[in-house]
């Protein structure tokens, strides 16, 4: 349960208050382990804010996990901390160049209503999906994320009339695949977006031969899936939320006008984590198959 960052890294006391043990990279390297590189595309907004999130479920694998920060050149960070970025982050291939990535994460992204071709992103990402296809054992994508590597599938997205937001039952579909099966059958994850896709798309997609589904929520359709070829592996949920973050999310768009129903099955006054054991084991288990496969 190691994470290798900087002595002085913004989250490390909030990591070891919750029992992740974090470790400088020269003493890493004292214990003879190659930690797993795992690169992590973070577009959120104030993107250090929400490093913690991911940082906490990558710590509590067994295996040494050192996190590449990456940045878009094409992307400007309005919300996020300059100098954090600066230090921590770097452009996509100057990391593979320095050295290859086990893993790669790309992170969600307020831009799901924003047809892909006018994210102006869009084009170093496309990049950026296409060499990690090629060369990167396997690419997982949150939320926005997961839509990004859909639609490089070839898979398009449709807006939703109003926001897909609360904390819904999902149930597990492919109770023998490697990263999925062991999860619960039945198991609860929070959703935050005005996109998605109808059953009936991914359905056809996967009798076509592009994608395998593995979970299935009846409110919120297929939420977990991945490509034929086992590389991507999308996930639409934000299971590496906290028990805040949606009501966080309905007052601040109430705050700015925003006309929005309250999360479905969340309580705003005193919110519940009942996906934490989801979030562990899907990324234990994402991380166990990133180290079983990779040949570096």
């Amino acid at each position: 349960m190691t994470i290798i960052i900087p002595d002085d890294y913004p989250s490390k006391k909030a990591l070891e208050d919750r029992r992740i043990l974090c470790i400088q990279n020269a003493n890493a390297l004292k214990q003879d382990i190659r930690p797993l590189r795992i690169g992590i595309l973070n577009i959120m907004p104030e993107a250090e804010n929400y490093e913690f999130n991911l940082l906490f479920p990558l710590g509590r694998s067994v295996l040494q996990i050192q996190p590449i920060w990456i940045k878009l050149d094409s992307h400007t960070y309005a919300s996020s901390d300059s100098q954090h970025l600066q230090r921590h982050y770097q452009r996509f291939f100057d990391a593979v160049e320095e050295k290859h990535l086990d893993g790669f994460i790309i992170s969600g992204a307020p831009v799901e209503q924003i047809p892909f071709t006018e994210v102006h992103y869009w084009q170093e990402l496309q990049e950026i999906m296409a060499y990690a296809r090629e060369n990167i054992v396997s690419t997982l994508g949150i939320c926005w994320g997961g839509m990004a590597l859909t639609k490089y599938l070839g898979i398009e997205k449709r807006l939703y009339e109003k926001k897909l937001f609360g904390v819904f039952e999902t149930h597990n579909i492919a109770q023998n695949h490697p990263i999925t099966g062991e999860m619960d059958d039945i198991y609860w994850c929070p959703n935050s977006r005005y996109a998605g896709y109808e059953d009936r798309d991914l359905e056809h997609a996967r009798d076509a031969g592009k994608i395998d589904l593995l979970a299935h929520s009846p409110e919120a359709g297929y939420l977990i899936y991945e490509s034929s070829d086992h590389r991507f592996l999308m996930h639409l949920g934000h299971f590496e939320y906290n028990a805040d973050r949606l009501v966080e999310e309905y007052r601040r768009d109430l705050e700015k006008g925003v006309v929005i129903d309250a999360p479905l099955n969340v309580d705003l006054h005193h919110p519940v984590n009942r996906w934490r054991t989801h979030n562990l084991e899907f990324f234990s288990e994402w991380i166990r198959y990133v180290y079983l496969t990779t040949e570096y």
